[in-house]
């Protein structure tokens, strides 16, 4: 099997930050998104380790990953208990959609998509802004509005919630 690691790497997001360059949700907007069990968030946080070890190997890969990277991300993939590595991809990327969600402060989550239709319909209504600079702002965010994928399943919050100063932590 071959993997090719840009698009892995843009559905992983800020959750692997840390590895992949931090990438932001915006860019993952073909993330297959699943709902979430704890097996899963508990297996993604023990897998964290083994990628940071070969972090630098992914970031060096680029688009061309060598043989020898694939099957080494395959192991780590099976080694915590996924079939393979895109069902740890797939994981990493839902994991995603809900820490960029999160409140840093109150911990509540907002659906990210909400929260930028909420910008733009500020930018909107703010007469402050001169018209030029509204237009681009306004642009940007329904761009942003577009390409952000919606969280599918409310069920993935609770749990990365609950995982999430673990994540934080294996995620340093």
């Amino acid at each position: 099997m071959t993997i090719s690691l840009a698009p892995a790497a843009r559905r992983i997001g800020i959750v692997l930050v840390a590895l992949w360059a931090g990438l932001s949700v915006a860019a993952a907007q073909d993330v297959k998104q699943i709902k979430l069990t704890e097996d899963q968030v508990t297996h993604f946080i023990a897998a964290q380790a083994d990628l940071a070890a070969i972090a630098s190997k992914i970031q060096d890969a680029g688009e061309k990953p060598d043989p020898a990277l694939q099957t080494e991300l395959e192991g780590i993939a099976t080694k915590h208990g996924f079939s393979n590595f895109a069902e740890l991809d797939d994981v990493a990327a839902n994991i995603s959609i809900v820490m960029a969600g999160l409140d840093t402060e109150s911990g509540n989550f907002v659906d990210p998509v909400e929260a930028l239709r909420k910008q733009r319909d500020d930018v909107q209504k703010d007469k402050t802004i001169p018209d030029t600079d509204k237009k681009q702002l306004i642009d940007e965010l329904t761009e942003a509005i577009n390409t952000t994928p919606q969280l599918q399943y409310k069920e993935n919050v609770d749990i990365v919630k609950a995982h999430r100063a673990e994540i934080e932590k294996a995620l340093q």
